[in-house]
């Protein structure tokens, strides 16, 4: 996924309201710049953390400026816009990046299902093949040397987990997949000291026959691109 310009780049001051943060320019100048991320951002937002974003030419934006990228003390950088997941995993899969999901030529996003009034991410289907529903989830907590989901108490994140471990019992292939926006994330395991319901929940669909992946990006200021596998490890505790 590439940006339409490069990005530039600022210091962080603080984030606040949930979708703003104001950054300093290397002449010192500070501007308010747009947050595309309402999360938490654990470990991702702290004053001083380098920041890449991106200028819209729109007249109608209030902020014409998006955080794009965050670059830690240890010069990580990690894509803190939740939202490009889902593309990201859709262009590795065109590209044929993930190997456990080819052999499905027909991908189709945001499409009803479950019985807790859902939407799937993709509904990947083929002739001769079970349909594969993919829940996407965007990785960039970085804690004591590993990556953690989810970085807050997610109660839809369990009812995603929910509805897959439905759409086995159906018969068909039901995917967690989880989308690594961090360089410095080698390892993804669930965050049960953050959210241990999730984690429960987590083992409980991985014993149904849910299957986790877990695949890493390659950042830069002109492009995010899904690489290669990383390791996912259910983890006896942690964050």
């Amino acid at each position: 996924m590439k940006f339409p310009a490069q990005l530039q780049f600022a210091k962080l001051v603080r984030r606040y309201k949930r979708f703003l943060a104001d950054v300093e320019l290397a002449d010192g100048r500070v501007l308010t710049i747009h947050c595309p991320n309402t999360g938490s951002m654990k470990n991702c937002a702290e004053p001083g953390f380098g920041v890449w974003f991106s200028v819209s030419d729109n007249p109608k934006r209030k902020y014409p400026n998006t955080w794009e990228i965050a670059e830690d003390r240890e010069g990580n950088l990690i894509g803190i816009n939740a939202s490009f997941a889902n593309k990201l995993i859709k262009e590795a899969l065109d590209a044929g990046t993930i190997e456990e999901l080819s052999g499905y030529r027909e991908v189709n996003s945001e499409v009803k299902y479950g019985l807790e009034n859902s939407r799937i991410d993709l509904l990947m289907t083929e002739p001769g093949l079970p349909d594969c529903y993919v829940e996407i989830k965007s990785v960039t907590l970085l804690d004591d040397g590993r990556g953690y989901f989810p970085d807050a108490v997610s109660v839809r994140g369990q009812k995603h987990l929910r509805e897959l471990a439905e759409m086995v019992r159906q018969g068909h292939r039901a995917v967690l997949m989880f989308c690594v926006q961090h360089s410095g994330i080698q390892t993804v395991q669930p965050a049960a000291e953050i959210d241990p319901a999730y984690a429960v929940v987590l083992k409980e669909a991985q014993d149904v026959g849910v299957e986790v992946y877990a695949y890493g990006c390659r950042l830069s200021e002109s492009e995010i691109v899904v690489t290669t596998p990383l390791l996912f490890d259910t983890g006896s505790g942690a964050s």
